[in-house]
């Protein structure tokens, strides 16, 4: 039975709880600086229901965004919700794609346009085994090359196929997607990606880079995969940062 748990809001209470984190997921990028003034997008499958999921209102800050104005959105682009924002047809056209024909493995996504993640997929090698968390991607990444403005959905069948069995497809000369089957594995992901990026083009700007060995590679990611289960798939890094920008503005729970 749905419940009414916000004015003009009625929904589910797993909807209203993948709103919440979905909201909380906006203002924790926007404090870490991961936002692109009114672009870009983050979206969650509605728990329960089939091809549908959540999105910004196309037109707000992320830090305007709230559980209650984001957008439902069928994979068809159709709002099914109570919201009367519009949709930036950019973003429902690639999370659509990912969402329609993944399944379990893209219940999270998010696209961003950061400087560090658009300048490694700007170069010709991608992303390098230089550092300890680029070590944790390495053969887990696919990449799909630039084909401009992704609103076309033929678009969509190619970068599945480049996707693979990957849960990060490196967009070159534009921005990683990063999915995952939660919101909190996707955000966990989405940080280490980050710092990754961000120390790879530290270490580029200092000369000619140490590369780790794929023998020590493989060693690194079977031991952080046995460290990662106990972080809870990314449930405490979620929380612990739900926690920092609450304490900063907690609307986007209304």
């Amino acid at each position: 039975m749905a419940t009414q748990l916000q004015p003009n809001i009625e929904c589910s209470p797993e909807e209203w709880q993948a709103r919440l984190d979905l909201a909380a997921c906006y203002r924790i990028f926007d404090h870490l600086g991961w936002s692109e003034s009114i672009y870009n997008h983050i979206s969650v499958k509605v728990p329960g229901e089939k091809d549908t999921f959540l999105i910004n209102p196309f037109g707000l800050l992320y830090d305007e965004v709230t559980a209650s104005n984001l957008v439902k959105i069928d994979v068809e682009g159709n709002n099914v919700g109570p919201s009367q924002y519009m949709v930036n047809k950019a973003g429902f056209t690639q999370h659509a794609y990912f969402h329609k024909h993944l399944g379990e493995r893209a219940q999270a996504i998010c696209h961003v346009h950061t400087t560090a993640t658009m300048a490694v997929c700007s170069h010709k090698d991608g992303l390098m085994p230089t550092n300890f968390y680029a070590c944790n991607f390495q053969n887990q990444v696919g990449y799909h090359d630039f084909e401009g403005v992704t609103v076309r959905e033929e678009e969509g069948e190619r970068l599945v196929e480049n996707l693979g069995d990957h849960s990060i497809l490196m967009l070159r000369n534009h921005g990683p997607v990063v999915m995952d089957k939660t919101i909190q594995g996707m955000f966990v992901k989405m940080w280490a990606l980050q710092r990754a990026c961000e120390i790879q083009i530290a270490t580029l700007s200092q000369g000619n880079p140490e590369i780790v060995p794929q023998e020590v590679v493989d060693v690194h990611q079977r031991d952080i995969s046995v460290m990662q289960s106990q972080g809870g798939a990314g449930v405490f890094d979620f929380e612990a940062w739900k926690r920092r920008v609450s304490r900063i503005d907690d609307s986007w729970r209304t």
